[in-house]
């Protein structure tokens, strides 16, 4: 793990959150129509549960035997946990959506689901971005196909107005991390 991008990721999301709650216009409000719209709730799902669960089962399929129940296992750990962990803080900061009423406000923990207040991390940022680095140290050669799918996901979630700026940053970040200690802790590549 790059330690310098860790911290650049993690200011950048504080300034933009100080901007956001100072005002700062950051929505954009753009309407998608037809293959443009289909094709950009595809790449927004990149990262989440169905395609998690193909990446694993091609990567248990694909990689050397000796090798490919362990990545299995390392990618469902880090994607999964990453989703985890955001879900959790999602529910303890309780930031509202853009778009809403009272929109960025910070409303505090709650066990209840309610997806209004759940804007911060992003957790599609996140595990796309946990996805990525997993695959990544698998397959370095595929590295910049992994992580512009990635960052595709995470600029999408901002340009849908599901996420202030600071939301996808924070998402990236928290993936990135926890990523990172997943592969380091699992000894993969």
């Amino acid at each position: 793990m790059s330690l310098p991008i860790l911290i650049v990721l993690i200011a950048a999301c504080a300034l933009l959150m100080v901007l956001e709650i100072l005002g700062l216009p950051t929505t954009l409000a753009l309407q998608f129509k037809g293959d443009i719209k289909r094709e950009t709730r595809w790449l927004a799902q990149y990262g989440q549960f169905v395609c998690t669960a193909v990446v694993i089962a091609l990567v248990y399929q694909l990689d050397r035997p000796a090798r490919h129940q362990q990545a299995a296992v390392a990618i469902l750990i880090a994607v999964l946990g990453t989703s985890i962990i955001s879900t959790l803080v999602k529910r303890i900061l309780g930031r509202i959506r853009p778009g809403r009423e009272h929109a960025g406000k910070f409303l505090g923990p709650s066990l209840k689901h309610a997806n209004y207040r759940e804007s911060f991390p992003s957790s599609h940022s996140a595990c796309a971005v946990a996805l990525s680095v997993m695959l990544a140290r698998l397959y370095p050669q595929a590295t910049a196909t992994f992580w512009a799918l990635a960052l595709i996901c995470a600029v999408l979630r901002y340009i849908m107005d599901a996420h202030w700026p600071s939301d996808v940053l924070g998402g990236i970040a928290l993936g990135y991390a926890l990523a990172n200690v997943t592969a380091n802790a699992m000894h993969l590549v």
